[in-house]
């Protein structure tokens, strides 16, 4: 599944003043990302603040990104959640035309075992009529799938093309780089580790930090994908404080205050989220100029 190699973004969701979509700035940002360079798009997952929408804002936001992008650039939908059967039903009755994948969290609160991980994604997977990238994310789902579950999967289900790995370990992708088939894809979901995954064999990432900085984020992961790794390193490490940065209050509040800097959305949330603090947006602002 070579158009999911590269640098993936994870599309925020501009809201207005008033807590509505903004879709004038959905628009700039789906613009910018593809001027500078991205490979494909992931529409409504976490930082999209999804658990927030509406099913008519959703369809909205669906329907805006599919139409800006024109076909340019693949797109992923995020589809997951912690009730199989809803998630199931889902896939069998949503409008999945225009996307090419979908991207499905391992199931969340539930914490439930490894084999209850793979039932999970086996449904998944008789379910779904595009290819699933799974996605692992421990911080978010205090539960872990392990090299062992994300192997099974990937050798007992055809559609099962990869998996975002977030759990910022390393070690573990590592191990699902080395015990997977050759065209299974390990993507970083992790910014900060991405190029040293990339490195190991990984297939790119599904960044946050790319959808501010798109341009230099994706230079570093090109880079790593022809093995410049000097070449990479020297961008890596000029983005590295970045990326603590717009981390440090939360996602997506850093990086739509990134957005808000440079003049793309403004950078409201919807409660439990606020916005950054003074502070941070300082230290957002101090680290774009120092970038250029």
């Amino acid at each position: 599944m070579t158009q999911f190699l590269g640098t993936g973004v994870a599309l925020a969701t501009p809201f207005t003043r008033e807590n509505e979509v903004d879709e004038n700035a959905l628009r700039r940002l789906v613009q910018f990302q593809i001027k500078n360079g991205v490979d494909y798009l992931v529409v409504l997952g976490t930082t999209a603040e999804s658990t927030t929408l509406s099913k008519v804002e959703k369809e909205i936001v669906k329907t805006i990104i599919k139409k800006e992008n024109k076909a340019k650039l693949p797109l992923i939908l995020g589809m997951g959640g912690n009730n199989t059967s809803q998630v199931v039903n889902d896939l069998k009755s949503e409008d999945l035309e225009g996307f090419d994948a979908i991207l499905s969290v391992s199931p969340f609160y539930n914490k439930p075992s490894q084999e209850g991980i793979y039932q999970h994604f086996a449904a998944i997977s008789e379910a779904s009529p595009l290819p699933v990238i799974l996605y692992n994310v421990p911080g978010r789902t205090s539960s872990n799938m392990l090299p062992l579950t994300v192997r099974r999967l990937a050798n007992d289900f055809d559609n099962i093309i990869g998996i975002k790995e977030a759990a910022g370990d390393m070690v573990q992708a590592m191990q699902m780089i080395r015990d997977t088939p050759e065209d299974f894809l390990v993507i970083s979901g992790d910014d900060m580790i991405t190029l040293p995954m990339v490195l190991a064999g990984g297939a790119g990432v599904i960044s946050v930090m790319a959808q501010g900085f798109p341009s230099e984020f994706t230079k570093m992961v090109n880079f790593g994908m022809q093995r410049k790794a000097d070449e990479a390193y020297k961008l890596q490490y000029r983005l590295m404080d970045g990326i603590d940065l717009i981390f440090k209050e939360g996602n997506p509040s850093g990086i739509k205050s990134v957005l808000e800097l440079k003049n793309l959305t403004e950078s409201f949330v919807r409660l439990p989220l606020i916005q950054a603090s003074s502070e941070l947006k300082s230290a957002l602002s101090v680290f774009i100029r120092q970038l250029k």
